[in-house]
């Protein structure tokens, strides 16, 4: 008795169960579909933040690369000595010291060319110092090799006289004489050219021999002096 009557309740309540059966299909439903959605967008977002991190990284390489690119186009040198206008020039990258040279106007005739190598490879910052003739010039087979091309001891003769230290005669370039008391550019070209015609001096008073050099001029230099 008990039995037939759940059976029939269940006809009866059929429709029910079947509502309530879509109804329950269709919330899974709906629920995973949101879930799925979420997780794509999730997903997306993390790609265009990775690709967007990527292309940051690029862009500042690139710009890293092109900044270096640009730096190394170029070397800037000065170049003083026999040449015709000393300065600081700007050449391209690999250039030759013959090409700084030619920057310069070229060699004056009292360039001493045996004592430097016009082929070195320039690099930025390079100071080179072109010899003039009767200037003691060390290691004149390599000389122009390093960063400073002369390897002079005139040179060395300027560094001296920055720290106080006397103006060798015999060594000395035409700005290093200048520096000495009454000693402007025509008197130091003639110490120079007197220096090539009659060989080194022997004693600081040799400089008495040069023309326009009497002995006032020489007793206000004579401490600065040295051979």
């Amino acid at each position: 008795m008990n039995f037939e009557k759940i059976k029939e309740f269940a006809i009866e309540k059929k429709v029910y169960l079947i509502a309530v059966g879509i109804i329950l299909v269709g919330f899974f439903y709906f629920r995973k579909g949101d879930s799925t959605d979420k997780n794509t967008e999730t997903d997306n977002t993390q790609l265009m933040q990775k690709n967007s991190s990527s292309s940051s990284s690029t862009d500042v390489a690139n710009m890293a690369s092109n900044s270096s690119a640009s730096e190394s186009k170029t070397v800037t040198c000065d170049i003083s000595g026999a040449v015709k206008h000393e300065g600081v020039y700007t050449l391209k990258n690999g250039a030759r010291l013959q090409e700084l040279i030619e920057a310069a106007g070229g060699t004056t005739s009292r360039a001493q060319l045996k004592a430097i190598n016009r082929a070195v490879l320039l690099k930025d910052q390079d100071k080179i110092h072109i010899p003039y003739k009767g200037e003691k010039v060390e290691n004149a087979a390599t000389a122009g090799t390093e960063s400073q091309a002369s390897a002079t001891s005139g040179d060395s003769s300027s560094s001296q006289q920055g720290s106080g230290e006397k103006v060798n005669l015999n060594t000395a370039n035409a700005a290093d004489l200048q520096k000495l008391t009454g000693i402007g550019e025509k008197k130091a070209e003639q110490i120079i050219a007197y220096r090539e015609q009659k060989g080194s001096f022997k004693k600081i008073e040799d400089l008495m021999r040069v023309s326009g050099i009497g002995e006032k001029t020489f007793a206000s230099l004579k401490d600065q002096l040295a051979v």
